[in-house]
């Protein structure tokens, strides 16, 4: 298949007009690969480390969850990372896209995916967009568990490197609804509220969103970013595999820029 076909039949599935306003989807460089057979390394943040292992697998296209470019550049100079990024998509014909807001919302999308993980049922989206689409899941948990199990799963599940979760004075009380949201998503939480959740699964929550939620009676779990997004891109290669690429990886250059010490 074709880079052009890949990003035809992709687009389909996930059209980049679903994209927020202020996000950044569909190519990020074409460097003239479109008419390439599709040779893709996915990954979740497109760095520098991912492009020097695209070059050494021979990948021609580089496909992302998060944009390279999200702001308006002003400049672009030696020794930039955005600047290299773009010399070497020029010098090794290997293109850039990005999947981002848009591959939230769709069915194996980020949300989709991580209500899968925790086998949630009877899914639905935490705020709707479009034809049954939309940001976040929320679901019931067949069987229940209790805090603690559910935690525990998650910690199997996922393996974040560090899980944050809001006080409780009875990590044996049972939770039958939990929602979901990949990557940033504490702006949800009143809207989590509604859903009549009892646990929300998310990423990159402060200080006052973790009061915020306690005082919705919301028990907001944050297990990271890159915790909570990397799934969806192991599906994604998953399902490139199924159409047949001459060749698709996931990377294993990808990076969650975090370290805890214990």
């Amino acid at each position: 298949m074709k880079i052009a076909d890949l990003i035809t039949w992709f687009e389909a599935w996930a059209n980049p007009a679903w994209c927020e306003s202020w996000d950044n989807c569909g190519w990020q460089i074409e460097p003239g690969v479109l008419q390439e057979k599709a040779r893709v390394l996915v990954c979740l943040t497109p760095t520098l480390a991912v492009m020097q292992e695209a070059i050494a697998l021979h990948a021609n296209l580089i496909f992302a969850h998060h944009p390279l470019i999200f702001n308006p550049l002003k400049s672009l100079r030696t020794g930039e990372a955005i600047a290299e990024m773009l010399r070497l998509s020029f010098s090794h014909n290997i293109g850039i896209y990005t999947a981002h807001t848009n591959f939230d919302q769709v069915q194996d999308g980020t949300a989709d995916v991580l209500a899968q993980i925790l086998e949630l049922k009877e899914v639905t989206p935490i705020v709707p967009t479009q034809g049954g689409l939309g940001y976040g899941r929320v679901g019931l948990l067949e069987p229940f568990l209790t805090l603690q199990e559910l935690l525990a799963a998650i910690q199997t599940r996922l393996a974040p490197p560090n899980l944050i979760f809001s006080p409780s004075a009875d990590l044996q009380q049972t939770i039958s609804r939990v929602a979901v949201l990949g990557g940033s998503g504490a702006s949800y939480i009143s809207s989590v509220a509604k859903t009549g959740a009892q646990a929300y699964l998310t990423s990159d929550c402060k200080f006052h969103q973790f009061q915020e939620s306690r005082d919705c009676n919301l028990i907001l779990i944050d297990a990271g970013h890159y915790a909570t997004e990397r799934p969806a891109c192991d599906r994604l290669a998953q399902k490139f595999h199924s159409l047949n690429l001459d060749w698709v990886q996931l990377s294993q250059k990808d990076e969650d820029f975090r370290q805890f010490f214990a």
